[in-house]
């Protein structure tokens, strides 16, 4: 943990930033602490001639005094998989056996991916952790072929060639109607 800089410390600290500043959060930072300690400006005043509100440089300054009066650089920012079940390593050898099944031409099942992961983790997940997975990892659902599988192409041509195209009563409807049929 960071140890608390003294007035003193953060006072001549915020001085230093003022001239080293690289961003102007730093900056901003620096000031917040500076004007209301070296000019005696209350914080409304401080945060008006920063340009930010009485909130804002109030936390500013207390970052910068909780800081040790150091610049927030290394501060781990936001984002980032703060929930994740499992890490990306973990994930890619969980779903290798269902990529490699859906390669040599199986169908990926979501429902057996979510039983697998809820046996994994040791409880149950929504079915929308299953597709946020697969989609993590680039899997898409693919439209389905025009023809199944195992269909058999030759006998259905041969139904086709076989079966009547009109019956006895579409026959004559169209001849009572001129047609020829």
């Amino acid at each position: 943990m960071v140890r608390q800089a003294t007035g003193g410390e953060v006072l001549e600290r915020a001085k230093k930033l003022i001239v080293e500043a690289r961003t102007v959060d730093e900056l901003r930072q620096a000031q917040a602490v500076l004007l209301p300690l070296e000019f005696g400006l209350t914080l409304a005043q401080a945060a008006q001639a920063i340009g930010v509100s009485v909130g804002w440089a109030c936390q500013l300054r207390r970052r910068f005094i909780l800081a040790g009066g150091m610049p927030e650089v290394d501060r781990p920012r936001p984002g980032g998989r703060r929930r994740e079940n499992m890490t990306w390593e973990e994930e890619v050898t969980f779903l290798a056996p269902f990529f490699e099944k859906a390669k040599v031409g199986g169908i990926l099942v979501v429902g057996e991916i979510k039983r697998a992961l809820d046996e994994r983790l040791g409880r149950k997940v929504a079915l929308a952790s299953a597709y946020n997975l697969l989609h993590r990892h680039g899997w898409r659902k693919l439209a389905p072929d025009k023809r199944h599988p195992k269909a058999d192409v030759a006998a259905q041509e041969a139904w086709k060639k076989n079966f009547p195209t009109s019956s006895s009563k579409s026959t004559a409807r169209g001849r009572a109607k001129g047609r020829s049929g």
